[in-house]
């Protein structure tokens, strides 16, 4: 089979060196991929938001399936496009992307049909929700509608501070048009877990849960970022809690798109809070989390190209999706800076031996040489009996990498020892 990967970075890295186990496979294109991704896949120059250009490629080189997993090309509609040259696809196609693609779109379909989640306001007028936030309870959540790299999240811990975020994303653009609607919610608190799930729009089938970092510093502190590194699976996540999230919002979710026209296949992330009256649903998204995909796939055991297109077949009942009964842990290795401003093109050195557990995320190759060339240039995955013992190996491997103004947090994992205790 030849496969096709759109996007480049981390997550990629990390499904694709996943999807070479199947020996099936005979060819992975990556667009437009990236340095470290060179090693595992064919790379070519095209935008992950190029669709047709994408599109184009596809047909001339007889993909046989084609794996859209950045959030970007899911919401344009690139599965849609793919689909419509007769090209199968791993993803949901735009009508049901929005399910991430606007944050005004998930939180009404979850108040319609009573999924838990946050109370809410919507606004697209910024006088109104400058009046809101005077009175609103604080802290309060304030939230671009749209796509924002997962940065459109502001916790506000006064009103004054509320406001500023109004302004901030309605009059200053700070994330575009994504900010032109705002969405403010209830300030939940309890253990965050991160639950991606396969479905082919009748069947869900979660994968292991996880724990992400969120903060740019070590104890949560600073600004938000893409993730600065994720362990699974999540201890918070009981048998007694999945149990629930199954019954009260994975599959109601999956029955409301449904109702709704908008069937979803592929992953559907799960961004859940254990709050004292239960599980509530913080965020959707349309596609694996990054880099949450660089913990749950490693300790995949089934076979992830099947599973794949199961979920566009409409077998996933009929098919095994089975993980490791082990930990892992992944630690991302920034550039100092990250994620306001930082330096690029610093060579990278990764020894051989520990290569295979490097999901490469922000880097390019010039003569030869791997260099930096993004906020988040690696993640580092290790898999052990204990989630302490994966910590430890992560960080061994991390003090093996070498590049100038590499940043990393010292506290990955540490919330979720403290709950194993």
């Amino acid at each position: 089979m030849k496969i096709l990967v759109v996007g480049g970075g981390g997550r990629e890295h990390a499904v694709i060196k996943k999807i070479k186990e199947n020996k099936d496979v005979e060819k992975i294109f990556a667009l437009p991929g990236n340095g470290g991704i060179a090693a595992d896949a064919e790379c070519v120059n095209i935008g992950a938001t190029d669709i047709e250009k994408i599109v184009d490629f596809a047909s001339e080189n007889d993909i046989d399936y084609a794996i859209v997993t950045p959030d970007d090309p899911l919401v344009l509609g690139c599965v849609n496009a793919l689909e419509e040259k007769g090209i199968k696809c791993f993803g949901p196609r735009a009508e049901a992307a929005i399910i991430e693609g606007s944050k005004a779109f998930s939180k009404e379909l979850m108040k319609k049909y009573g999924i838990p989640t946050a109370a809410f306001e919507t606004f697209n007028n910024m006088d109104e929700a400058l009046s809101y936030v005077e009175t609103c309870p604080i802290p309060t959540v304030i939230k671009a509608d749209g796509l924002a790299l997962g940065k459109g999240v502001i916790i506000a811990e006064t009103n004054e501070q509320a406001k500023d975020a109004v302004v901030s994303m309605m009059q200053d653009k700070a994330f575009g048009k994504s900010g032109e609607t705002v969405v403010i919610e209830e300030f939940l608190t309890g253990p965050e877990v991160s639950v991606l799930a396969f479905t082919d729009g009748k069947t869900v089938k979660p994968m292991v849960s996880s724990m992400d970092h969120k903060r740019i510093g070590d104890g949560d502190k600073g600004l938000n970022t893409g993730g600065m590194g994720t362990v699974a699976p999540n201890p918070y996540y009981t048998d007694e809690i999945a149990k629930r999230c199954m019954d009260e919002i994975f599959l109601p979710t999956i029955g409301a798109m449904n109702k709704e026209g908008r069937t979803f296949k592929g992953c559907l992330y799960f961004g859940l809070m254990i709050t004292e009256n239960g599980p509530k649903v913080i965020e959707y998204n349309c596609r694996f989390g990054d880099p949450e995909t660089q913990v749950v796939l490693p300790l995949l055991e089934s076979d992830l190209l099947t599973i794949m297109l199961a979920t566009t077949n409409g077998n996933l009942a009929d098919t095994e999706v089975k993980f490791k009964n082990e930990n892992a842990c992944c630690v991302i290795m920034a550039s100092d800076g990250y994620p306001v401003k930082y330096g690029k093109g610093f060579e990278i050195t990764i020894p051989e031996d520990i290569s295979d557990k490097v999901f490469v995320a922000g880097a390019k190759l010039e003569n030869g040489k791997l260099l930096t060339n993004g906020g988040r240039v690696l993640g580092v995955t290790e898999i052990r009996g204990t989630l302490k013992e994966a910590i430890d190996a992560s960080y061994e491997d991390v003090s093996k990498i070498s590049f100038e103004n590499a940043y990393y947090r010292r506290d990955i994992g540490k919330k979720a020892l403290l709950a194993e205790v």
